[in-house]
């Protein structure tokens, strides 16, 4: 489904009513959740609503490129998103975050979760380190709806660990429906944009392309995977982050899955009702891809991902040309934990030193990332720019430069 419009209500106010089968031209805006987000190369924001099924592209293409862009640093950064939502931090999720291309503003997609309801929301951090809630009544926009998305009943199974029985934090799994899972990351590439998240029926991992501006239109694949470290063929699990890159040749879709594997997908075979085998080329280990993001180092195109469980990976894009593809043949049966010998395999470029546990992550300079980071000493949610060659901040490192001595030294 598609809708044109000018917003007039507030992305902070919830449709009650389900969203029409057929194409509505309207000027309401039904934004239940604020999700997943990625911008176009001129500075349209896409944002992933999974309460509706639906993708939203609000123009945001008159912004002014800066004559510099500076670092953004701003600590507790959860706690003062809050306060301009006036709620407390406990009632605050973060979602997502992404740079605009343009201007080098930062959007930080929320939830603001209240006694008798949870509402969306979409804040701005200015290059002044100004944080604004972000009006979408001043923005044209455009929404489409996800075709064979997933029903809202369907919940995950809790499970324990091994043969022990679920904890009360895992049996709270089981109030979580596939249908969160509808949009996991988007990509815009070349005039499209590539969705990927849990389709419909028992083949749920989907691979989706829209033409934007939307039309209406949608292709749907679903994507089956040899995972090296479950050792099985899997056809659930959605794709968690992903880029659009040139690998042997043609433009492929870099996919990283959860536990790990690397998969690479081209382009051409994303066709509608077709059931897609991605070819499974690393995997370094256990664990969550949170954000892959792609930049460029020393004159080589780089990817960097992050993990909720390890240390980002560096990974050069050319390491996967020509890249072994695995198949159950090639490894030990069973399912292969971070301590075999097995692991990690393939290209998977280096992993690298990161202070903190970045949440989100994204590209803000030639020279610098922004992340969303978890501080490891004080527990604190700050938003720090960290250099690409050297994404640390030295506050929490003592090491031989920082004593005194050293320096005297140096001196002499």
């Amino acid at each position: 489904m598609l809708k044109f419009g000018k917003t007039t209500l507030s992305s902070l106010v919830l449709a009650t009513s389900m969203i029409s089968a057929n194409v509505v031209q309207g000027a309401g805006l039904d934004l239940k959740f604020a999700g997943t987000m990625d911008f176009a190369d001129t500075g349209t924001l896409f944002v992933g609503d999974n309460y509706n099924g639906a993708i939203y592209a609000f123009d945001m293409t008159a912004g002014n490129k800066p004559d510099q862009v500076s670092p953004v640093n701003i600590g507790d950064i959860d706690i003062k998103i809050a306060a301009v939502l006036g709620v407390s931090p406990s009632a605050l999720s973060i979602n997502d975050m992404a740079v605009h291309p343009v201007t080098s503003e930062i959007y930080v997609s929320v939830t603001r979760i209240g006694n008798f309801e949870s509402a969306p929301a979409i804040m701005k951090i200015t290059q002044d380190a100004e944080i604004e809630l972000l009006d979408l009544t001043t923005f044209d926009f455009q929404k489409q709806s996800l075709e064979n998305y997933p029903d809202q009943e369907t919940k995950f199974r809790p499970r324990g660990v091994g043969k022990m029985p679920p904890l009360p934090r895992d049996l709270a799994k089981g109030d979580i429906t596939l249908s969160s899972l509808a949009i996991m990351d988007m990509e815009f590439y070349e005039g499209e944009l590539f969705v990927s998240g849990v389709g419909f029926d028992n083949f749920l991992s989907t691979l989706r392309r829209i033409p934007y501006p939307f039309t209406g239109e949608q292709s749907a694949a679903s994507v089956e995977i040899y995972h090296l470290s479950h050792d099985q063929n899997e056809t659930r699990a959605p794709i968690r982050a992903m880029s659009i890159q040139e690998i042997d040749g043609k433009t492929q879709l870099i996919a990283a899955y959860t536990c790990s594997p690397i998969v690479l997908i081209g382009l051409d075979e994303i066709v509608d009702g077709a059931k897609i085998t991605g070819r499974a080329i690393s995997d370094y280990g256990n664990g969550q891809p949170l954000d892959m993001v792609a930049y460029s180092m020393q004159g080589q195109e780089m990817l960097f991902l992050t993990s909720n469980s390890r240390s980002p990976q560096v990974i050069p894009v050319a390491s996967m040309n020509n890249a072994k593809v695995y198949t159950a043949d090639d490894l030990p049966r069973g399912g292969q934990m971070d301590l075999s010998p097995t692991m990690p395999i393939g290209p998977i470029g280096k992993p690298v030193m990161f202070d903190g546990m970045s949440l989100h992550i994204d590209a803000l300079s030639d020279s610098h990332f922004v992340s969303l980071t978890r501080d490891m000493f004080t527990g604190s949610l700050n938003m720090d720019s960290n250099p690409k060659m050297f994404p640390n901040r030295f506050h929490n490192l003592v090491a031989e430069y920082d004593f005194p001595q050293y320096h005297t030294e140096k001196s002499k």
